[in-house]
């Protein structure tokens, strides 16, 4: 109980933290429209050839976008940590009571809830313009991606407490964006890449996220794909969280 105390003030300290920047907010919900609405049409006349078995591509594109939504929620997560440390707030957690997993945990999840706004916000908003909704498959979906970004999350943040620099963080959410994205099919799916890119692909579990999320996003829950996403995504949330738990333990202690 005590635990699930601590993560409730720590969420709610984070999620009213951002109800204070309200342009965090506009940038979190214009960002992923404006790929919407401005790389969605690009992909028009793709609509029925390879990659794009449906004839609106927003069937195809839309899950990738979520996916992608939730590693830079992820991702962001270590530059609070970083300007904490700054102020002086982390040091003063050396001497909370509070279990190091709520302190990880509380922000997490808070961001979570953020980014699951903008989520269905930006499902409400493709709808009209020809997304296909399949709640039972989104749903599922949701977890996924909300799994997703805790992994990210948590990395960002333990590599921003081992580094206490922005510049080094910075350095390295950037080295991995790229390749990260671009090995994913977040835009395109990777049936259109060469061969040599869908293998190295298989290293990469944002991969498994996304094509679960397409077959998801089809209404196919009963897919490899689906299964392989789960069985990739979940031993990795946990390996990852355990991971940056120690890393908090050491660096508040």
């Amino acid at each position: 109980m005590k635990l699930l105390h601590d993560i409730g003030l720590l969420y709610k300290r984070g999620f009213v933290h951002a109800l204070r920047i309200p342009i965090w907010i506009i940038v979190g919900v214009s960002t992923p429209l404006l790929y919407l609405a401005l790389f969605t049409p690009l992909l028009d006349n793709l609509a029925g050839g390879p990659g794009f078995p449906t004839t609106d591509v927003l069937d195809v594109f839309l899950p990738g976008i979520l996916a992608l939504m939730a590693f830079g929620s992820g991702t962001g997560a270590g530059f609070a940590i970083i300007f904490e440390i700054q102020a002086g707030f982390t040091e003063r957690l050396q001497v909370t009571p509070a279990s190091r997993l709520a302190l990880l945990m509380g922000p997490i999840l808070s961001s979570l809830t953020w980014m699951l706004f903008f989520t269905f916000l930006i499902i409400a908003s493709a709808i009209p313009f020809g997304f296909n909704l399949h709640v039972g498959g989104m749903l599922i979906s949701l977890i996924l991606i909300s799994l997703l970004m805790m992994i990210f999350s948590a990395f960002s943040i333990s590599v921003a407490l081992l580094t206490k620099e922005i510049s080094t963080l910075a350095a390295i959410m950037n080295g991995i964006n790229l390749p990260i994205l671009l090995l994913s099919g977040v835009l395109l799916p990777l049936t259109l890449a060469p061969a040599w890119m869908r293998f190295i692909a298989h290293f990469n579990p944002m991969y498994y996220v996304v094509e679960a999320n397409r077959a998801l996003s089809a209404g196919v829950i009963y897919d490899s794909r689906v299964a392989e996403g789960f069985l990739v995504i979940v031993p990795l949330a946990i390996i990852v969280l355990a991971w940056a738990t120690r890393v908090y333990k050491k660096t508040v202690a």
